[in-house]
């Protein structure tokens, strides 16, 4: 039977094989983000209300340390250009991202989705209508969404989506929702 010592290195050993591996499967998001994340292996999930198609999607999204893929290929659907039907692989960081966020909001409510995914010909249209869409905007990349949470207040949102330095966020209090990409750290 091993000593106390030889237990506590296999402990220490243990611990830091695993510190290399989560390192390894966990996707790259920024320190802040990561320092949200709590439990690598632990279940992830997102919770999502299209309210174009009134689409509900609330699934696990990650366990056993990695993503999955049946999920994500629903998040894809959920997050559609409603417009053109046409989807797109939506950036799991951007999942992470969400998922980091409903966490630090605090919120037991869905992310209510106005804008996801947008084929170039959806953003060429919005661009046209209105002044803020950007000509090669994240949204035609699966790397940015347009949100809002019913139990909290536009501002806190975006302040807490602005605390996790993770990408880009935008505030929009006339048209109701905060935009969040994991693009380079911006706002505006």
């Amino acid at each position: 039977m091993p000593d106390q010592r030889e237990r506590t290195r296999r402990s220490v050993l243990l611990y830091a094989g695993g510190a290399i591996a989560t390192a390894l499967t966990t996707p790259l998001l920024t320190a802040p983000v990561l320092a949200a994340i709590h439990y690598p292996f632990a279940a992830r999930s997102i919770w999502l209300h299209n309210l174009h198609t009134g689409e509900h999607l609330n699934s696990v999204y990650w366990e056993d340390g990695k993503y999955v893929p049946e999920t994500l290929r629903r998040v894809n659907w959920v997050l559609r250009d409603h417009r053109t039907e046409e989807v797109c692989r939506i950036s799991p960081e951007l999942v992470d991202l969400l998922a980091v966020l409903r966490v630090k909001l605090r919120t037991r409510e869905p992310f209510q989705v106005l804008s996801g995914y947008r084929s170039p010909s959806t953003n060429a249209l919005l661009a046209a209508m209105t002044d803020g869409v950007a000509q090669n905007s994240l949204h035609m990349h699966g790397k940015a969404i347009d949100i809002r949470v019913p139990d909290r207040s536009l501002v806190k949102v975006h302040r807490a989506a602005m605390a996790l330095e993770a990408g880009g966020v935008g505030y929009y209090p006339r048209s109701d929702f905060v935009h969040v990409d994991v693009g380079r750290v911006r706002r505006w």
